[in-house]
């Protein structure tokens, strides 16, 4: 979550406003409209009318931007009225307490059972795993589960003030893997990016391996270009390294968006727990699983990844159930939503729709690398996502200016600088998801090549705070 200071507005002043009420937006006589103000950053003292609270915030809300023209997000941003309908059914159910709610627990249950067949468990009886709120609490709860394995492996070691564990993984990486490194005291061992490579490198990752090491995490695909992270080669990489040292290092994968696409379009790609070494993966059910934010998956391959002494369990809801979560109370409504999601479209329906939305990807990558200004990182073939960055010769603009262009007609298209040993290096991300249609694609290749002849009729690129740039990084 963002940190928000209290009573201080966007400039740093102290923010006394009020806000103005059109008299319309009152009761039956519009006058009385007229005399409310109500503050922003205080507890009004007086209610309001339903309708007038409803329309307030309403039109406050319209300066938001268009989710479908959003093509930053990696977050589902529509979904069928039927599933609204169950959300809606739904939105006052609690996951954590299922003996109040024990068919809710059920479909959770299957979801899990769902995702084990999918990403191809040895023994789907021995699988165990959970929802979360999202892939960042499923990476932690994962790596929690690693350090943890590690400490136990290593009793006469840790803790020790001269023994700190490591996590090794590509500086690629999505920011809830530094958040796990830094809340959980880890460090962090991160594979630069070099020239063309973009994510980590297998032999390199081994390399950073030492007897500190809790796991290495391997990336299905990046958030920065939607490429795939070799994940069978960063096994093999490990198992020649095991054999080397004797260190037997477990990987986990991070699937926030790729274990969702490759299971139904990539399906002789081997990086599941088909990988002997590969002991847990995660996923977002609200990326590429099709549902509303926010639901997450982890998966462990046997109840032995998973510590026991990490499961809690309580009674005091009624019945006694483990739970192993970061978050306690949180909606059920979006797990009832997965199911809905998996049931309603099986795997071909999946593979449809994935396929579909790959295929608008690949084919607005080739429209933008032909129009010559543009030189494309990757093309979409992987995730349904590609990233681009303007052609050497082109000197007049840079990304940021048609980040910043792109907005002025509703497109939300980041901008950004990729880390380190590729800084040189800024790009523009696009990410398709269900509901980017070949229309609005074709909309989206209008607008930007209306921009280009004012672009190029810039003298330079026009300077400004980078940082500030954009506000999608990820």
């Amino acid at each position: 979550m963002p940190l928000h200071r209290g009573d201080v507005a966007k400039d740093g002043a102290s923010d006394r406003r009020t806000r103005r009420v059109n008299p319309f937006y009152g009761e039956a006589n519009p006058v009385s409209g007229m005399t409310e103000a109500p503050p922003t950053h205080r507890l009004p003292d007086a209610p309001l009318a339903p309708s007038t609270a409803y329309q307030l915030v309403h039109d406050e809300l319209m300066l938001d931007g268009n989710a479908r023209l959003n093509l930053a997000t990696f977050v589902t941003t529509w979904m069928e009225p039927q599933a609204d309908v169950l959300l809606s059914e739904c939105r006052d159910k609690n996951m954590i307490d299922k003996d109040e709610y024990p068919q809710t627990a059920e479909l959770e249950r299957r979801c899990v059972a769902m995702l084990a067949d999918l990403w191809h468990a040895p023994d789907p009886g021995t699988v165990v795993g959970c929802s979360t709120t999202g892939s960042s609490e499923a990476c932690m709860l994962a790596g929690m589960a690693l350090k943890r394995r590690w400490a136990r492996r290593n009793p006469d070691r840790y803790p020790a003030k001269d023994v700190r564990p490591n996590l090794v993984m590509g500086v690629n990486v999505q920011v809830c893997w530094d958040k796990f490194c830094t809340f959980w005291e880890v460090e962090s061992r991160q594979v630069p990016m070099e020239g063309d490579r973009f994510h980590l490198d297998p032999g390199a990752a081994a390399e950073l391996c030492d007897e500190n090491t809790i796991g290495v995490v391997g990336i299905m695909g990046s958030t920065f270009d939607g490429s795939y992270e070799p994940v069978g080669e960063l096994c093999a990489a490990l198992d020649r390294l095991q054999e080397r040292t004797g260190l037997d290092v477990p990987v986990h994968v991070d699937g926030a968006s790729g274990a969702m696409i490759a299971p139904f379009l990539d399906e002789d790609l081997v990086w599941d727990f088909r990988l002997p070494r590969v002991v847990s993966i995660n996923t977002s059910g609200h990326k590429y699983g099709l549902v509303y934010p926010g639901v997450g998956w982890a998966l462990w391959r046997s109840t032995a990844e998973l510590p026991d002494d990490l499961v809690f369990r309580v009674n005091y809801l009624g019945g006694e159930m483990p739970t192993f979560a970061l978050n306690f109370s949180r909606p059920g409504a979006q797990v009832v939503a997965q199911y809905y999601t998996f049931l309603r479209l099986g795997r071909e329906g999946f593979r449809a729709v994935q396929q579909t939305t790959r295929d608008v990807a690949r084919g607005l990558a080739d429209r933008i690398g032909s129009m010559g200004d543009f030189r494309l990182l990757t093309r979409g073939d992987e995730l349904p996502v590609f990233a681009f960055t303007t052609a050497p010769d082109v000197t007049a603009y840079d990304v940021f200016d048609v980040s910043r262009r792109l907005r002025e007609h509703g497109w939300l298209v980041p901008a950004y600088t990729f880390p380190a040993n590729r800084e040189d290096l800024s790009v523009l991300r696009v990410v398709c998801r269900n509901g980017f249609s070949s229309d609005l694609a074709e909309l989206l290749l209008e607008d930007l090549g209306r921009l280009l002849p004012e672009l190029r009729r810039q003298p330079h690129p026009l300077i400004r705070d980078r940082e500030a740039a954009t506000g999608f990084h990820h």
